[in-house]
């Protein structure tokens, strides 16, 4: 806590260049403290986030963590001499659990004004069992979950969110609205990254036994392009003033030139490329580095190195016609 009371005050708020500490309510209940009181934070978390929300804010809730809480619950509920459930908790960690993520929506206010409350519930499994009682049920009655990855936060990916473990059942909810916003399909972009990074997890394994140059090129093609996607396209860096944030129309064309340069080079490498020509062209590593290259206000750029791939593209086509 120490350490985000520091570091707080000096992150700037993208909306209105104002430190983000000026609109950010903090509740710090640590393990040192009374047992009773980290098992009544949650609740005081929710309740300052209605408050604002009936006042027409739009409020995001961090509850770090959800696994914490339901320790304290049970440390109560033991002390309570209550009957205990699975793993000791109580037989109603379920129904606390669903009262808490049910306070979470969107409204209108007495006076016609618009708020909602977005609750990010943290949960830390112990051992990263996902098998436990408190990730369990959080399953259970939520639509959205992100997996951090250790081994990704080890590699410096960050955000370290497992993009096969996680998952979204908005997706589809939301499609049209993406499509209003960009004027594409983001949907069918979606689903072929995740089809290429999901075919990169089962050619990991075989390049684990067998090596990397035992795969035909078009398979390797695959592992090339899933590189892309993770370190241009979901590696991101909080610190750099470019990539810190990116708008939705930047983040549709980062990944819309991705998957136009693996259609391109699929063509190419079927034709007879080695795939060492397409890892070793120039626009590879422009296509790393556009996240940080192309502000949010200069999207057109994004145009210049797609004529670039296209140009070294054509060049390979016709080498290779």
């Amino acid at each position: 806590m120490t350490e985000v009371l520091q570091e707080f005050p000096h992150l700037v708020d993208p909306r209105n260049g104002r430190p983000l500490m000026e609109r950010t309510v903090l509740i710090a209940n640590t393990s040192n403290m009374p047992v009773a009181a980290r098992e009544a934070s949650i609740y005081t978390g929710i309740t300052i986030a209605e408050y604002y929300r009936d006042m027409g804010y739009h409020v995001a809730l961090m509850a770090d963590s959800t696994s914490r809480w339901a320790e304290a619950l049970r440390e109560v509920s033991g002390r309570l001499e209550e009957m205990p459930a699975e793993e000791g908790y109580p037989a109603y960690l379920a129904g606390r659990l669903a009262e808490f993520y049910e306070r979470a929506g969107y409204v209108e206010t007495t006076n016609g004004h618009q708020g909602s409350v977005t609750i990010v519930g943290a949960v830390s499994p112990p051992g990263g069992d996902f098998s436990e009682p408190v990730t369990q049920h959080t399953k259970r009655f939520i639509r959205c979950f992100w997996a951090l990855d250790k081994s990704l936060a080890s590699a410096r990916h960050f955000p370290s969110i497992n993009w096969l473990d996680s998952y979204s059942e908005y997706i589809e909810d939301v499609a049209g609205w993406w499509r209003e916003q960009v004027g594409v399909d983001w949907l069918a972009m979606r689903n072929h990254a995740m089809e290429i990074l999901s075919e990169e997890s089962r050619l990991s394994q075989i390049v684990k036994l067998v090596g990397p140059d035992a795969l035909p090129d078009e398979e390797r093609l695959v592992l090339e392009t899933a590189r892309l996607i993770r370190e241009g396209f979901l590696q991101q860096n909080a610190m750099d003033p470019v990539d810190a944030y990116s708008t939705l129309q930047k983040q549709v064309r980062m990944l819309e030139l991705i998957l136009h340069f693996h259609e391109r080079a699929l063509r190419i490498v079927k034709h007879g490329a080695p795939i060492s020509v397409i890892h070793n062209l120039p626009g590879v590593d422009t296509l790393i580095r556009m996240k940080t290259l192309v502000p949010n206000e200069e999207l057109e750029k994004m145009d210049d190195i797609q004529k670039e791939i296209d140009g070294q593209m054509s060049r390979l086509d016709a080498e290779y016609q």
